[in-house]
């Protein structure tokens, strides 16, 4: 697949602990994005954060439960986003999607 220099990133703003439908909702975000044949994606799992309910949410020892804050990043040709960003709205309670613009340098992949 080549991607296009015009492209788009979004970014998913969650919890660890989010579920859909009982399960992980990054995991779901991943998979719906694969299933949409886009061009990838990548969880990354947050250190220490807050958001709108600005409770604090770290993996230091003291703290009970850590629902570490999770970002899902991924970046396509923005036409393409339109069904992801639609299951969005409709699969998040809480959390954060940005989007914005972004120029691709470089795009390769292995041909096996």
């Amino acid at each position: 697949m080549k991607l296009l220099e015009k492209a788009e990133r979004i970014r998913v703003y969650i919890g660890e602990d989010d579920k859909f439908k009982g399960r992980p909702t990054a995991d779901v975000i991943v998979e719906e994005a694969r299933k949409l044949g886009l061009a990838g994606a990548t969880v990354f799992r947050g250190m220490i954060g807050f958001g709108a309910n600005s409770r604090i949410h770290t993996s230091k020892i003291l703290r009970l439960s850590e629902d570490l804050p999770v970002v899902v990043e991924i970046v396509e040709h923005p036409d393409r986003l339109i069904p992801l960003l639609e299951m969005l709205d409709t699969m998040l309670n809480e959390g954060m999607v940005t989007r914005e613009p972004v120029d691709v340098i470089l795009y390769r992949h292995n041909k096996n």
